[in-house]
């Protein structure tokens, strides 16, 4: 039996491949893909590696994903035929109309969670994952550059783990306008105004005692050492758009700032950031529904990518529907 799916064979362009349909393993399931969103990671897979790295595999970019169980050959896990779930995909290989995942990466999404809510919690958990990378910011001002999809997911995150003041920067209004939705304090449009000038002004001065580069532009990490204070926290998320590009270290290195990036989050022992973040949604504690801003099928892919990389028509998170889906 054959599917259909994504295959990115060159920068900047995908294509739709026909493809042997996938074989179950012991230890995992068999996936249909019921919807996908797109991320900067997809942008990143899409435009910016390494040209002799193309053609990429089958299915690549699709990570964000909920699927149902189409067959399992795991008798302890618990998970039965016809289960719809959060699914991990690890190798970025989802963009396609079945997939077989590892049963550990298959989280049955709770009863009565919608569909495209549950979908936001694999953003959320690399979210979450990260966070715990930063010390206690109890009282401390934080700064997320990029009010995107993780921008927002870390101004959530950030005041619950009780930062004062979150100042949210982006570059597009309905970002900045996004941002106080999920608990930014202050936004500023650094495309208008001096994000120097503006975060001191916040902070008398102080500067931000962390920073959260959410974005991946070189200007934006660029950014980063001059916002921070003197012995801050910098926490690098958004996957670069360049792998090698000029950098300000003289500033980063007159900080004495602690550093550090995030990643491998589906690699995490127990899935738990995924899981929590699935917890937080259904509970109701963060609501993701603002970010929800387009809806497309998948043989509108291609046009998802492009939205996704010019960040057009105030789009923040892009949801993809399979042939067949039924919201």
């Amino acid at each position: 039996m054959e599917m259909r799916a994504v295959q990115v064979v060159a920068p900047g362009q995908a294509e739709f491949v026909t493809v042997p349909k996938p074989t179950l393993k012991p230890g995992h399931a068999l996936m249909r893909t019921l919807i996908l969103s797109l991320c900067g990671s997809d942008v990143h897979l899409l435009h910016h590696l390494p040209p002799e790295e193309y053609p990429l595999q089958v299915g690549t970019t699709g990570h964000e994903v909920i699927a149902v169980v189409e067959a399992i050959d795991a008798p302890e896990s618990g998970i039965t035929v016809g289960d719809v779930a959060l699914t991990l995909a690890p190798p970025q290989n989802a963009m396609a109309e079945y997939y077989v995942a590892p049963v550990e990466d298959v989280m049955v999404l709770p009863k009565g969670l919608p569909l495209e809510h549950g979908l936001m919690a694999q953003q959320l958990g690399t979210v979450i994952y990260a966070c715990k990378r930063l010390p206690n910011i109890m009282g401390r001002d934080a700064v997320v550059i990029g009010q995107g999809s993780a921008g927002l997911h870390f101004n959530a995150m950030l005041r619950r783990m009780g930062a004062e003041r979150v100042i949210g920067l982006d570059i597009v209004d309905a970002r900045v306008a996004a941002g106080p939705k999920f608990g930014a304090t202050h936004t500023i449009n650094n495309a208008k105004v001096d994000a120097l000038e503006a975060v001191e002004e916040i902070t008398r001065g102080e500067l931000a005692g962390v920073v959260i580069e959410a974005a991946g532009e070189v200007e934006s990490i660029n950014l980063t050492p001059q916002l921070v204070r003197l012995g801050g926290n910098l926490l690098v998320f958004g996957v670069p758009r360049a792998t090698d590009f000029a950098f300000d270290f003289w500033t980063l290195f007159r900080k004495y700032c602690y550093t550090t990036t995030s990643g491998a989050s589906a690699c995490e022992p127990g899935r738990t950031s995924f899981k929590m973040a699935l917890d937080l949604i259904a509970k109701g504690a963060i609501d993701v529904s603002p970010m929800l801003t387009h809806r497309l099928t998948f043989e509108q892919v291609v046009d998802a990518y492009e939205l996704a990389q010019t960040r057009d028509d105030g789009v923040i998170k892009i949801v993809i529907e399979m042939p067949g889906y039924l919201p």
